[in-house]
């Protein structure tokens, strides 16, 4: 299977989730720190990815085939590297508001 179609998968899911997550919430201010969050998130995840994942490359630790990547890089880093972190801010926040919302509703 190539990169970009496990990437492709998980990236929807992650988007699926937030947004289900997002109508949860109340509109005006949650809604708007939820995306703020996972912005902020991601931006760091991402700037992480690029220096470490770069690092390991160039160091031989991880080595892509060439046939299962688009060829887009960043860096040495393959693009489809970097669906995992976007994923995982995506997903994580929206995971915690959807679990948490009966509980909290029951606490208040």
């Amino acid at each position: 299977m190539k990169y970009v179609v496990l990437a492709s998968v998980l990236l929807v899911a992650s988007v699926v989730v937030a947004v289900a997550a997002t109508r949860s919430l109340p509109r005006g201010g949650p809604r708007n720190r939820h995306w703020a969050a996972i912005g902020i998130a991601t931006a760091v995840v991402v700037a992480l990815t690029a220096v470490f994942d770069n690092v390991m490359i160039a160091a031989g630790i991880m080595v892509y085939s060439e046939p299962g990547t688009s060829g887009v890089t960043i860096g040495l880093a393959p693009i489809e590297d970097f669906s995992y972190p976007i994923a995982a801010a995506l997903a994580l926040p929206s995971l915690w508001v959807l679990l948490t919302r009966d509980r909290e509703a029951s606490d208040g």
